[in-house]
């Protein structure tokens, strides 16, 4: 029996049929991924799977007792309360439970007075079934997702309060619907969400428009397709093959179809000729045709885009020398940074929320001005940004003025063009052009920013997360442009695959404001790095948004619960075996020290030996193998560094419980 069905599921909202007869089953265990164009209905189809919205025919049935952990698009404008209790809250009552115990020992830590015996009470609530573990999923995601437990919701910016909906989903259940849950959340932690996903979710029904998040999770795609639902057991790659054969196969039926409609439609101008019984039989047969012509929904145009391009930059197009910079009362953002970017050159920047990319595009483009050091701009520069904040959009302008400044026409590529068939190009239909900016969904905001973007010529283009909210057709079509663009591209994006696609060089950064240049894109630098990143994003708080309490958390995430008891002194004992492994690992800490140093006496020694000037003339094989031997020590010594951190982070996780 399928977990979940929708079957025969007509829905309008007003805006023309999202749904027109549509039918899925969900099994468990499957991972599926909801594809398709910005409006296609994906949210809705979510929505209906949730039970937030009811079909105005077929029906949705679900296996009775079963909940599913839901994140939705939109934030809820009613949901007020601290982080961990709005998270806690999936978990239904017991969820409240958590949360009243949570405040109560909050207050105790911070030396407010209160209620002992309630929370005496709430203690041994949580004692009782899984509440410790649950109580410690909580603050795990929490702190992998860097939101402070105890900040106020409504306080939070439009992303932060996306990633606390995903917390709540990914604690509540096993079964998960999740709306675009990589928006706003950077590698790191879609990284960890992956691992996450892979281990934990038992069924999964997302809309992703990061390919390579839905490469690594997806078992099968469903594309919702003018109010249809086409699934596709198998990966994203082989899908869009597959897509590409139903659509090609789609032509033709069309072509063969409107051939007979038109024949039918000939044959009927020109008189009934032959008996009329006869004859009104393909009369009715041709109003038949005609309704199905009527009925038939076409597929959208795809989006034309086409960068105007100003005249050659110089060589040189920014140079970066040791610059610093930090805000005010806050830690280093830039330090000692140094780069320099020539014409035609495509970087990407790479780095955790808050980590300072935008910062660093404001200062390559002089909107802010270093503490230290210097930036130089080459000449004849033209720039085009694309700011994360969209702050160049007006949104009290409509469509048509934001792009055209209260004009009719505009000039592209030295051609006058309708503002209304420029747009178009954009996928803007005309009963939008005249709406406001501000009531425009996430994906036409950005595809509005870029029709303005292209219509100013440039040579310098500055993309700060150009991709949030784009439709995977949308993103071709960019990475297309991108790579004709015979300018310099400045990117900031989460988008791995879109990364990879664009950029030949990438600028990291690091946690101490250090910012190292890599050659190639997302996957080169995961390549080259010194040392992999930790795991998720739970280690030090970069996101500026980890409390006390959360950040003490460890492990890779809820699934590591049972370990994560809360500061309170009921601290699980270590298992046997885990004491076990925790002598091993204190035996073997003490002794990295020494073979270090041993390690690097060996190495002090055969340098020596190499640096004397008969040793190759005397003894060209020694002096060979000491070299050889030289190289093999630089392994070593990273080998057992490496090992020794793992080590450190391994104790320090077992030396919070009770041995």
């Amino acid at each position: 029996m399928a977990l979940l069905g929708i079957q025969d599921v007509t829905l309008n909202l007003g805006t023309g049929k999202l749904l027109d007869g549509a039918t899925l089953h969900v099994e468990q265990g499957e991972r599926i991924c909801l594809v398709g164009r910005n409006g296609a209905g994906k949210s809705t189809l979510l929505r209906l799977m949730a039970g937030d919205l009811r079909p105005d025919a077929g029906e949705v049935v679900r296996t009775p007792g079963m909940r599913f952990g839901s994140m939705p698009q939109e934030v809820p404008v009613d949901m007020t309360g601290p982080v961990f209790g709005i998270v806690a809250g999936g978990l239904g009552p017991e969820g409240e439970a958590l949360a009243a115990f949570h405040v109560l020992e909050a207050a105790r830590e911070a030396g407010r007075p209160v209620d002992e015996v309630a929370l005496a009470a709430a203690r041994r609530g949580l004692e009782s079934g899984e509440g410790w573990e649950h109580y410690g999923d909580v603050l795990s995601v929490c702190n992998h997702l860097r939101l402070d437990p105890e900040r106020e919701f409504s306080t939070l910016s439009g992303g932060r309060k996306r990633r606390v909906l995903l917390a709540r989903a990914l604690v509540a259940s096993q079964d998960l619907l999740l709306d675009e849950p990589t928006n706003h959340i950077d590698i790191d932690t879609i990284a960890w969400l992956e691992d996450y996903l892979m281990r934990r979710a038992r069924t999964l029904v997302f809309v992703s428009h990061d390919r390579a998040f839905v490469r690594r999770l997806a078992t099968r795609i469903v594309e919702v397709d003018r109010g249809k639902l086409h699934s596709y057991a198998c990966g994203y790659d082989q899908y869009q093959e597959q897509r590409e054969a139903r659509l090609e196969n789609e032509e033709r039926q069309f072509a063969l179809f409107d051939k007979k409609l038109a024949q039918e439609e000939a044959w009927v101008r020109q008189g009934i000729k032959a008996r009329r019984t006869r004859n009104m039989g393909r009369v009715r047969a041709l109003y038949a045709l005609r309704e199905e012509r009527a009925r038939r929904r076409e597929r959208q145009g795809g989006v034309a885009m086409l960068a105007q391009e100003a005249e050659r930059s110089g060589k040189l197009v920014i140079e970066a020398r040791n610059v610093c910079f930090a805000h005010e009362n806050a830690r280093s953002v830039l330090r000692d940074f140094s780069a320099l970017i020539q014409r035609g050159d495509r970087v990407g920047l790479i780095g955790p929320n808050g980590s300072g990319k935008t910062t660093l595009l404001r200062l390559l483009l002089g909107q802010l001005v270093p503490h230290s050091g210097e930036v130089r701009h080459g000449t004849r520069l033209e720039i085009a940004y694309f700011d994360q904040l969209r702050t160049a959009l007006d949104g009290e302008k409509s469509v048509m003025d934001n792009v055209a400044e209260g004009a009719d026409t505009i000039e592209v590529n030295g051609n006058r063009r309708h503002v209304a068939g420029y747009l178009r190009d954009f996928l803007f239909e005309p009963d939008r052009l005249r709406l406001p900016a501000k009531v425009l969904s996430g994906g036409e905001r950005n595809r509005l920013l870029l029709a303005k973007l292209f219509t100013r010529p440039s040579n310098l283009l500055v993309l700060d997360e150009p991709t949030n909210d784009l439709d995977v057709e949308t993103l071709d079509l960019l990475e297309e442009l991108l790579a004709e663009y015979q300018g310099t591209v400045l990117l900031v994006s989460h988008d791995r695959a879109f990364l990879d696609d664009v950029v030949t060089s990438t600028l990291a950064f690091d946690d101490d404001g250090n910012v190292r240049e890599y050659v190639g894109g997302y996957t080169d630098w995961l390549r080259q790095r010194p040392k992999p990143v930790a795991d998720g994003a739970g280690g030090e708080n970069a996101g500026g948004e980890v409390g006390s309490r959360g950040s003490s958390q460890p492990g890779d995430g809820p699934g590591n619960g049972s370990l994560n008891g809360p500061a309170n002194g009921q601290i699980r004992k270590l298992t046997f075996k885990e004491q076990r492994e925790l002598a091993g690992l204190r035996e073997e800490l003490a002794a990295l020290p020494g073979n270090l140093d041993a390690l690097e006496r060996e190495q002090a020694t055969l340098e020596a030996r190499l640096a004397e000037p008969d040793f190759f003339t005397t003894d060209p094989e020694g002096f060979n193998a000491a070299a050889a031997r030289v190289a093999a020590l630089e392994g070593e010594q990273t080998a057992l560094l490496e090992r020794w951190e793992v080590a450190e982070a391994r104790i320090a996780e077992l030396a919070q419980f009770r041995e």
